[in-house]
C-alpha cells in the first residue's frame, strides 16, 4: 500500500507539471501538487526509503 502511494504522488506531480506547462486549468493543477507534496511528505515522515 506505501508503494501506490508513491506511485500515486509522482503521476500527481507529473500531471501537474504537465498542466503547469501545457494547459491552464487553474486551481485544480495547484490542488493536485499540494496533495503529491502531502503524500511524498508524509511517505518520509515514516522513515521508509523512496
Amino acid at each position: 500500500m506505501q508503494n501506490l502511494l508513491y506511485i500515486a504522488a509522482l503521476i500527481l506531480v507529473f500531471l501537474w507539471a504537465l498542466g503547469f506547462f501545457v494547459y491552464s486549468a487553474g486551481g485544480l493543477i495547484h490542488i493536485l501538487l499540494v496533495i503529491a507534496v502531502i503524500a511524498i511528505l508524509l511517505r518520509l515522515i515514516k522513515g521508509k526509503k523512496i
